[in-house]
């Protein structure tokens, strides 16, 4: 018996030791905050809300004119032409749209990368899911976003 809780003892003591061995630095950021300030981001998506305003006004404008035909025929016919035309915005502001937030996520995850790097930390999470502990990494990603490129 007393041989086995010696074995056990040094199995928790060994696996206690690999645990803090291996126990990296965690990061954090408030990535709401980083998507608010980032000044890419805030002109990213000053551009789309343009663009959403475009085609609210390009509809309205359209539905001033339908009111105007007066004939079935017209009617039906410039409900179909504007339909094609309002798809065809529409796909392109999604588009640009996708296009933007694709943009904003690769350059906050390459910010992440290169703070995690440069302060040595294994992983960088959302502020949200660290309850304690834990180094506050978004001024950094911040600064790193914001910095022009050369």
């Amino acid at each position: 018996m007393f041989k086995f809780k010696f074995i056990l003892t040094a199995l928790l003591i060994m696996f206690a030791a690999n645990l803090s061995a291996n126990a990296g630095t965690i990061g954090y950021a408030d990535f709401q905050k980083v998507i608010s300030e980032y000044s890419f981001a805030k002109t990213a998506y000053r551009d789309i809300d343009s663009r959403l305003d475009e085609l609210q006004r390009y509809v309205l404008d359209k539905e001033k004119q339908f009111k105007n035909i007066e004939s079935p025929i017209q009617r039906k016919t410039f409900e179909e032409q504007v339909q094609k035309e309002l798809k065809a915005k529409e796909e392109k502001v999604y588009s640009l749209k996708t296009q933007k937030e694709k943009a904003i996520r690769d350059n906050v995850l390459a910010a992440c990368k290169s703070v995690a790097a440069a302060k040595k930390l294994d992983v960088i999470l959302d502020y949200g899911v660290v309850y304690a502990g834990g180094v506050d990494v978004t001024n950094d990603i911040l600064q790193y976003l914001n910095t022009p490129k050369k």
